[in-house]
């Protein structure tokens, strides 16, 4: 698994974004802050489209997006063909994110989540595996011709 992690938060997400990023260091990650850099209102699409851009030109690189519900920063990752971009609000959605959908981006709702939470989610989506076989067939009927 690629060790670099881009990561964009809307002014929602900015707080959980610092606590994600301290995590990630200490775990041996390098990052890539894509933003935002304050709590100052702003539009997620500019910091969403970025992190997903980076995810879809490197295949194997999984990544991290938060705003206020996890549903827009989410939905603009969705928009890049390259992209499966998981809403994820307990643990066990994030481990089945990647064992059965083989998500490559994680997006929380840094409204609707503790940090503890959201920490535990990150760890376990960049530590579990795809398991492919039955999946891999699902997953690829995701893909739009």
């Amino acid at each position: 698994m690629n060790k670099l992690v881009p990561i964009g938060a809307d002014h929602a997400g900015f707080q959980l974004k610092a606590r994600v990023i301290e995590l990630l260091e200490s775990k041996g990650y390098e990052v890539k802050d894509f933003g935002c850099y304050s709590e100052d209102s702003i539009d997620y699409p500019d910091f969403g489209h970025p992190v997903a851009s980076m995810v879809e030109e490197n295949e194997g690189m999984l990544g991290i997006l938060i705003c206020g519900s996890g549903n827009g920063i989410n939905m603009t990752a969705n928009k890049h063909q390259g992209v499966r971009g998981a809403l994820c609000w307990k643990n066990e959605l994030a481990y089945l994110a990647r064992q059965h959908n083989n998500a490559n981006i994680i997006a929380l709702p840094a409204r609707f989540v503790s940090e503890e939470d959201a920490l535990e989610m990150i760890e376990t989506f960049l530590s579990t595996e795809f398991e492919g076989g039955r999946h891999a067939n699902r997953v690829n009927k995701i893909a739009c011709a």
